[in-house]
This record gives structure tokens, C-alpha cells and sequence, in this order.
């Protein structure tokens, strides 16, 4: 037990009570042992309630020493000539102990649960504050004034790992912590380290550290301590997901805005287009014995602008996609004359190269959107051109199962390594050895697949390196649909 500097000056005082006590029982009153001994336990209680328990054992034993050299017999020495006045002294001595003993862990227990008040009080305080501050400034900032206001911190330091800012609150300030707040978020330690006047704890929410707090002139129980740090990982918490949102919110905003953009671009463009594939139309049809190289060219407008306004509407549905507005138009389409005409469209950009059909005879319908539905297959032979070399065959076929019919694009190319067989289907990836010399946004794979799951089927890919491709696009048939 060590002795405060406070107590050396109530020591003296406690004996000074215990002095009081004898001179008015003994000279001016004149008791009896029995009524002293009673005046010298309530001065005891009176000073283990006020002061502790230090200084009423010092009382108990001086009030001991008093109470047998002038009440019990032989009255003026320190001598007692009754042995049962020996178990009186004695009696008294440890009735006093035991007395200022629970006087003082009651006054303990006291200031113990006032403390205990105290911290719901300032916690209530801070999680109310957290509460109603809003957006504007860092979280961080707030937070450490926060702390410093409400728990009466001299000096306090959060470090926020997303934005790498420490933030400050409090009168001192707290050379170096910067790097051990840093240093604390690394290393992940859990438990908080409590320093003679600094405490420095990892904020965690799941496992994941959050960030770091260092607090100074601080003096709170464990249990508040973990409360305090739950409360601001709850803060920090709360402005990343509302971060999050905002993030979210502008990125859907961002698509709808995209979508609407190509989708007024694309009417634009068909104007022309349209009149553009009028013009060449009524050429080639009202214009008999067209020069050979006129009518050639003129043909070439017509195909190449009818491609054209296909690429325009693709786009503009692509962007339709990519902002999940996918509007399904579903009916019995027949497989044969859907991808009969994706590969019509193909013809002149084919060049010559060979392209081998087969489709098995009685294929079931499938239940899809014809428009749709030939973007996607379109996405697929269009990748199958690009990543193949012009000399090589490729093969379209198409089979049916149970409940589905499967189209297989199989081309010749270089493969796709088998890490990367899943990631050509995201959004905007492009393999690196590709984005040179192949041209190309990265969509059409993710729109085909968005498109075949859309209708309740799927896109994958079987690849080989050096032996080619094969993707395979799956619709739902028409039976399975309507069991559906």
C-alpha cells in the first residue's frame, strides 16, 4: 500500500481526532471505558468514510493505545492489571479494524460506481455526438475533438488509414505518435498499451483494423475502454459506408447518364443512315445497267451503311445493359434462323475466310429476345474474328440438351490461359498481349454473358493454349420456359 502525498497531512489529522476524543472523554466529560471505547470506534468510522483506510488503521491503533492508558486499569500506565480487560483492548482494536475496513470498501464502492456513472454518462455523450455529426469535414477531426471535449483528454490522436491523416484534438500535443499510430495499424495488436499518462489501441471492426487511437490524461476501465473504441469504429464505419453509397449512387448515375447519351447519339445517327441506305437502295433498284464500278461502290455504301446502323444500335443497347436496364421481349425463336441471320450479317467481313456451320436438324425453340439474343451471339463470332488469324476456319454449331440448346463458336486462335479464362468476361478486360494489336473495348464478352444470363442461360469458355477457343452460349429451350 503506498501513502499519497495527501495522506501525510491527514495522518496528523487523524491522530488529532483520536486526541480530541480522549481529552473531552477523559477530562471534560469523564466516561466510562464503555462509552469511550464507542466514541473511539465512531471517530474511526468517521475517518475511513472521509479519508481511507490508512488512515484508520493509524487511528485504530492510536485509539487502541489511548483507550487502554487512561480507561482500563491501572489508569496512567501502559499496563492492565485485568486480564479480561486484555480481551476488551483487544475486542476493540479488532472491531475498529474490522469496522474502518468496511467502511472504507464501502466508500470505495461508491466512488467505484459514481466513476462507473461518470463513464455511461460521457459514453452516451460521445456515441450521441458521433451520431449528429454530419458529412461535412473528416469523420476524424470530429471524432478526436469528440474525445478530448467529453472525456476531458489533454491530448488525443486518431489516425484514419483510408485518407493517411492524423487527426488532433486536445490542448498538448504528442510528439512522434504519428509513427506509432502508423505502426499500431501494421502490426494489428489488439490489445490496447497503456503508457504512466498515454494509451494506444488499434480501432477494429471484424478483424480489420480501422485505424489507430493514442489518448492522453485518459482514465477510464477496460470495459469503457473497449466500449469507446467500438463507438468510434463504429464512426468510421458509418462515414465509408456512407462514402461507399455516395460512390455508388454517382457510379449508377454515371450509367443512366452514359445509357441515355448513346441512346440520343444512336437516334442521331440513324437519321442519315437511313436515308443514306434509301439513296443506295433506289440506286441499285430503279437504276437499271449501272456501270460496273459505279454499281460496286454503291453496293458497298449499301452494305457498309446497313453494318453501320447494326453497330449503332448495338451500342446504344450495350449501353442499355451496362446500366441493368435489360428489357426481355421473350417468344419461341428458332435457333436456325436466328444464327442463320448473325452470320448474314457477317458476310462481308468475313474476307474469304471459311466458315463451317452446323446445326443439328429439330432443334427444340428456344425462349428468348430475338434482338437480344443475336447481339450476344454476334459478341461472340465478332471476338472469335478478331482474336483468330484470317487463315483459320471458324466453326459454328449448335446442340441441344434437356431443358437448353448450347451454341458453340470454336475458333482457331492462340488460346486463353486458364487464369484468365473467367476474367475476359469482366467489364472493360482486355489481356495485355492483345490490347495493341487487337482492337476493341472490353464489353462485348461481359454484355453477351449479361444477355445469355438475362434469359435464365450462361456464356463460358473451353480453351486451349496454341489450339483455339470454343465459347458456348446457352438459352433456355421453349418447353423449360414456360414450366417456369
Amino acid at each position: 500500500m503506498t501513502i499519497g502525498r495527501s495522506s501525510w497531512v491527514r495522518l496528523p489529522l487523524s491522530l488529532a481526532i483520536i486526541a480530541g476524543i480522549t481529552e473531552v472523554c477523559f477530562r471534560l466529560l469523564q466516561v466510562n471505558a464503555t462509552t469511550a471505547g464507542f466514541a473511539y470506534l465512531l471517530g474511526i468510522l468517521v475517518i475511513a468514510a472521509a479519508w481511507g483506510l490508512m488512515e484508520a488503521l493509524m487511528a485504530s491503533v492510536t485509539a487502541m493505545v489511548c483507550f487502554g492508558f487512561f480507561f482500563l486499569p491501572p489508569i496512567g500506565r501502559f499496563a492492565i492489571s485485568d486480564p479480561q480487560n486484555w480481551v476488551a483492548l483487544f475486542t476493540f482494536l479488532v472491531t475498529s479494524l474490522v469496522a474502518s475496513h468496511l467502511s472504507d470498501r464501502a466508500k470505495k464502492q461508491t466512488l467505484e460506481a459514481k466513476f462507473r456513472q461518470q463513464e455511461t454518462e460521457r459514453l452516451y455523450e460521445l456515441s450521441r455526438a458521433i451520431l449528429l455529426t454530419g458529412m461535412a469535414g473528416p469523420i476524424g477531426f470530429h471524432v478526436a475533438q469528440n474525445l478530448a471535449r467529453i472525456f476531458d483528454c489533454r491530448s488525443v490522436a486518431l489516425y484514419d488509414p483510408g485518407t493517411g491523416h492524423v487527426f488532433y484534438g486536445g490542448q498538448h500535443s504528442l510528439p512522434g505518435i504519428e509513427v506509432e499510430l502508423r505502426e499500431a495499424v501494421i502490426s494489428g495488436t489488439g490489445s490496447p498499451r497503456i503508457e504512466p499518462e498515454v494509451v494506444v489501441a488499434v480501432i477494429t471492426s471484424g478483424g480489420q483494423a480501422l485505424g489507430s487511437l493514442a489518448l492522453m490524461g485518459i482514465s477510464l476501465s477496460e470495459g469503457a475502454l473497449q466500449a469507446l473504441l467500438r463507438l468510434v469504429a463504429i464512426a468510421l464505419e458509418r462515414v465509408r459506408t456512407q462514402e461507399a453509397e455516395t460512390r455508388a449512387e454517382a457510379a449508377r448515375q454515371s450509367e443512366e447518364f452514359k445509357s441515355t447519351l448513346l441512346d440520343a447519339i444512336a437516334h442521331e445517327f440513324k437519321t442519315p443512315l437511313t436515308s443514306i441506305t434509301a439513296a443506295a437502295t433506289s440506286v441499285l433498284t430503279d437504276i437499271p445497267n449501272l456501270p460496273p464500278q459505279v454499281l460496286e461502290l454503291t453496293t458497298i455504301i449499301d452494305e457498309e451503311a446497313g453494318r453501320l446502323n447494326l453497330l449503332v444500335t448495338d451500342a446504344a443497347r450495350m449501353a442499355q445493359i451496362d446500366a441493368s436496364k435489360i428489357h426481355l421481349e421473350l417468344r419461341a425463336v428458332s435457333v436456325r434462323e436466328f444464327v442463320d441471320r448473325v452470320l448474314q450479317d457477317f458476310g462481308p467481313r468475313l474476307d474469304g475466310r471459311r466458315l463451317r456451320v452446323d446445326l443439328r436438324e429439330k432443334l427444340p425453340r428456344v425462349s428468348a429476345d430475338p434482338d437480344l439474343a443475336s447481339m450476344a451471339l454476334r459478341q461472340v463470332i465478332d471476338n472469335g474474328l478478331k482474336y483468330s488469324s484470317p487463315a483459320t476456319e471458324l466453326e459454328v454449331a449448335a446442340e441441344a440438351d434437356e431443358d437448353s440448346v448450347t451454341i458453340r463458336v470454336r475458333d482457331r486462335g492462340p488460346g486463353i490461359p486458364e487464369g484468365e479464362c473467367e476474367r475476359i468476361f469482366d467489364r472493360f478486360y482486355r489481356r495485355q498481349s492483345a490490347k495493341e494489336r487487337v482492337p476493341g473495348s472490353g464489353m462485348g464478352l461481359y454484355i453477351a454473358r449479361e444477355i445469355a444470363r438475362a434469359h435464365g442461360g450462361d456464356l463460358r469458355v473451353e480453351s486451349v493454349l496454341g489450339s483455339g477457343s470454343e465459347f458456348c452460349l446457352t438459352l433456355p429451350t421453349q418447353e423449360e420456359s414456360s414450366r417456369s
